[in-house]
């Protein structure tokens, strides 16, 4: 609402599993940094290559957060939202649970885990129809 809050998304690119970032009442970029850290230290080293981000300012930190993560971000190129097409249709059925305008600070970590949960099971057409819960399972069970 007001561009006063915001919820970071991250993509795995291969599976469309999705991960969701709490970061409460604003979206500035220590918050970014920090939300993001948490959400990729819960990942196996082997799915953290690199981050795509397009051109906002709230990957200032991004040279910290490149270092501490030891993976490197990459930035689209400005008015390009099809360099993170995967990203960007996550974005869009995350319409369907936060409409435009929804304060997105109050739904907090727990909600954001249901949410992406629902949507890491549900079946994609650019899949085969597997969900990318399913996807990343089988990826997972090949570089174990």
């Amino acid at each position: 609402k007001d561009n006063g809050s915001a919820i970071g998304t991250l993509v795995e690119r291969s599976t469309r599993y999705v991960l969701l970032v709490h970061l409460g009442a604003g979206r500035s970029a220590d918050r970014v940094r920090d939300g993001l850290l948490t959400a990729m230290a819960t990942l196996p080293q082997h799915l953290k290559r690199s981050l795509t981000w397009d051109q906002g300012i709230e990957m200032a930190m991004h040279h910290q957060f490149s270092i501490t993560a030891q993976m490197p971000v990459y930035f689209c190129d400005p008015h390009s939202p099809w360099q993170r097409g995967s990203n960007e249709n996550t974005n869009g059925l995350l319409r369907q649970y936060f409409p435009k305008g929804t304060d997105l600070a109050v739904h907090g970590p727990d909600h954001l885990a249901t949410v992406a949960a629902e949507l890491n099971g549900r079946p994609r057409k650019t899949l085969g129809w597997d969900t990318p819960a399913e996807r990343l399972a089988k990826l997972l069970a090949v570089t174990d």
